[in-house]
C-alpha cells in the first residue's frame, strides 16, 4: 500500500471513529460553541466574518450540498451562506426588506418576509418557507433567480388537487424534501401536512383535517387529525414531524403513509431524561433533524434545550441546556450546563455535529462531542 492509499485509509478510519463517538455519546459529553452572530440584531452589511457581522432571529439552518452552513434570518428577512472554514459569511437571498416581491429576478434584489426553514433538492436548488408571506420559494441553482412554488401570499386554506403556486397556507413553517421530487410543507394554521409534486406542481393534504386533535398510533394519514405540525425532517423513507400543539414526535413511512407516536405525552412539560421517550414530556417543540446513525435531536424550544432520541434503546436525553429560563451562557463547557433563547432550528452535519439557531440570542451555535 502506498503513502497516498494509506493517508486515505487513516482518514477514512478517522471519521468512522468521530462519527461512532457522536453516536454513544451521553450528556455530558458534549461541548457547545458560538459559530456565528454576536448577540447583535441590527443589519450592519450582507457579508462579514462570524466574529463581527450581526444576525437577527436566526430560525432554520441546513448543510447544504456544497459543505456550507445555511440559515434563515427572520428579523432581517434573509438567507445566509457560511463557509465553515473560513468564517466568511454572505447573504444569499432577501434585500433586507420586509414584502413580497422579486419572483423571477436575482435572490438578492427579493423582499422576504420571515424565512423560517431552509433545504436543497437533489442538484442543489435551494427552497425556502416564508412563515408571512404563506409561501414557499426556490432559488435555481444555475441563475441564481427566484420563484414561488407554493402559496399565493395571502393566508387561507384551499388548492388541493391544483396547482402548488394557487394553493394556500397559513403561517407554514417548516419544509422537508424527498429523494423523489416531493416537497412537504408544515401548514401549521391549518393543522396540516401538504406535499407538492415538484415535477408537476400540483398540491395534496398528506396527513391531518383542519382539527387540533390527536392521530392514534397506527393510523393511516389520510383523514387523520394532526395539532400543531411544527417541524419536519426526512431521513430514507422516514418523515419525522415535531408537533408544537402536540408537545411531541411522531414519525411516517412515506411509503405506507401510517404514523407513528414516538415522543411525549402530549403535555407540556420538561420531564423524561433517561426513561422512555414515550413517557417524557416538552414545551413546544420547534425543530427536528436525524443524526447520521439515525438518533434524533429535537429543539425543545420553550425548555431552552436540545434532546436526544435514541432510536435503538428508545430513551430521551437532555444533550444541550439546563432546561430552565432563556439566557446565554456556556461557550466552551459542558453543553448540558449552557443557556440558550428560545432555539428554533437545528440540522446535524455527517459528522454528527449538530447546529442549531439560537433565535432570541441572535446566534448559530454548535454541539459537538468531546
Amino acid at each position: 500500500m502506498n503513502s497516498i492509499a494509506r493517508l486515505v485509509l487513516s482518514l477514512s478510519l478517522f471519521t468512522f471513529l468521530l462519527s461512532a463517538s457522536a453516536q454513544f455519546a451521553s450528556a455530558g459529553d458534549w461541548l457547545v460553541k458560538t459559530v456565528a452572530g454576536t448577540g447583535q440584531s441590527d443589519n450592519n452589511g450582507n457579508s462579514g466574518q462570524t466574529t463581527n457581522t450581526n444576525i437577527s432571529q436566526p430560525f432554520g439552518v441546513e448543510v447544504g450540498p456544497d459543505g456550507m452552513l445555511y440559515f434563515t434570518e427572520v428579523g432581517n428577512h434573509r438567507v445566509w451562506k457560511l463557509n465553515r472554514k473560513t468564517g466568511k459569511m454572505t447573504v444569499v437571498a432577501g434585500s433586507g426588506k420586509k414584502g413580497y416581491s422579486g419572483d423571477g429576478g436575482s435572490a438578492l434584489k427579493a423582499d422576504l418576509n420571515e424565512p423560517y426553514e431552509v433545504r436543497f433538492d437533489a442538484t442543489g436548488n435551494m427552497y425556502f418557507v416564508e412563515m408571512q408571506n404563506h409561501l414557499v420559494r426556490k432559488i435555481d441553482k444555475q441563475t441564481g433567480k427566484i420563484s414561488t412554488v407554493a402559496g399565493t401570499g395571502k393566508p387561507g386554506f384551499g388548492g388541493d388537487g391544483g396547482p402548488a403556486t394557487k394553493a394556500q397556507f397559513k403561517v407554514p413553517h417548516s419544509i422537508a424534501i424527498d429523494g423523489r421530487g416531493f416537497l412537504y410543507i408544515a401548514d401549521i394554521g391549518n393543522h396540516r401536512i401538504r406535499k407538492v409534486n415538484l415535477k408537476t406542481g400540483k398540491i395534496s393534504t398528506l396527513v391531518g383535517n383542519g382539527k387540533k386533535n390527536f392521530p392514534s398510533d397506527g393510523d393511516r394519514a389520510a383523514g387523520s387529525p394532526i395539532p400543531g405540525p411544527r417541524a419536519l425532517s426526512i431521513s430514507g423513507r422516514t418523515l419525522w414531524i415535531v408537533l408544537r400543539e402536540g408537545n411531541g414526535v411522531w414519525k411516517m413511512n412515506l411509503d405506507d403513509e401510517i404514523l407513528h407516536h414516538v415522543a411525549g405525552t402530549g403535555k407540556s412539560g420538561y420531564t423524561g431524561d433517561g426513561g422512555p421517550a414515550i413517557n417524557a414530556t416538552f414545551a413546544g417543540p420547534k425543530g427536528i433533524a436525524v443524526g447520521p446513525h439515525g438518533n434524533v435531536f429535537v429543539v425543545d424550544s420553550e425548555n431552552n434545550a436540545i434532546r436526544r432520541i435514541n432510536i435503538k434503546t428508545k430513551t430521551v436525553e437532555t444533550i444541550a441546556g439546563t432546561g430552565g429560563g432563556r439566557g446565554y451562557a456556556g461557550d466552551g463547557g459542558d453543553a448540558n450546563k449552557a443557556k440558550f433563547a428560545q432555539p428554533h432550528g437545528i440540522c446535524v452535519d455527517n459528522k454528527g455535529g449538530v447546529y442549531i439557531g439560537d433565535t432570541r440570542n441572535h446566534r448559530i451555535r454548535q454541539i459537538t462531542f468531546k
